[in-house]
């Protein structure tokens, strides 16, 4: 992991998908959140990292019968388990399509001790209450205990997919949060960073005004005196 990859990483952890979403949209990108895809129940997970990919299709029952007969160490989903690296999203597209789990607690808690960043699925994970109390932060469409060859044959890992209704490439930044999970594109990452920390403490700042008694009008957006003591605050700070 780089000094810049670090530095973002750092800075998206301290954003919300809801600031990142605002961010997003001013710059023309609306179809970053994915609808559907929340985190698992009695979780409230922060993730950051960036996206290691695994493509499914619909499972066929010669295509499964193949499967079963191969090296258990060529199956994507173990692959997937050791090749996500460490600071990774393992980011699981299942086309929507939550009837068979792709992951459960054997492969996450391997991803978790090898220091994956966490998982992303717009299909089914197995083994929910394990995996919440673990800490590991996974996100998923649904709870769903039957197994992956119920729906999907994995084909494909660390090319670009669709999940939640987004297009992920390998190496974009996947942020999660309690509201769910958003993508950002890695070309644009650095500067949608800072743009979005600098938003975050200027929501801080209104936060803090409204608590104290300030009407909506001239604090959010903040205009006029609210907004020249904002400047001046966050001027004392940049001297500090």
């Amino acid at each position: 992991m780089t000094t810049t990859d670090m530095d973002i990483i750092d800075r998206l952890k301290r954003c919300g998908t809801a600031t990142l979403a605002t961010i997003l949209n001013k710059r023309g990108l609306n179809r970053v959140f994915m609808y559907g895809v929340t985190p698992l129940p009695g979780s409230r997970p922060r993730m950051v990292g960036r996206a290691f990919t695994m493509r499914s299709v619909p499972v066929r029952e010669d295509k499964l019968a193949e499967d079963k007969a191969l090296n258990p160490r060529v199956n994507l989903q173990r692959r997937a388990t050791e090749e996500c690296g460490f600071g990774e999203v393992l980011v699981i597209d299942c086309r929507g399509d939550a009837t068979g789990a792709s992951g459960g607690m054997m492969l996450f808690e391997r991803m978790r001790l090898r220091g994956c960043a966490g998982v992303v699925s717009d299909g089914g994970v197995r083994d929910a209450w394990e995996i919440a109390d673990s800490g590991f932060p996974v996100y998923a469409k649904a709870v769903c205990p039957p197994n992956s060859m119920v729906a999907h044959r994995f084909c494909e890992l660390n090319v670009a997919i669709g999940c939640g209704g987004v297009a992920v490439y390998p190496g974009d930044f996947i942020v999660g949060d309690p509201d769910g999970v958003i993508v950002v594109p890695q070309e644009i990452a650095d500067e949608v960073s800072r743009q979005s920390l600098e938003y975050e403490e200027q929501e801080e700042f209104i936060l803090r005004k409204i608590r104290g008694g300030a009407a909506i009008y001239g604090t959010y957006p903040l205009e006029g005196e609210g907004l020249a003591e904002y400047e001046a605050e966050r001027a004392a700070r940049s001297k500090s």
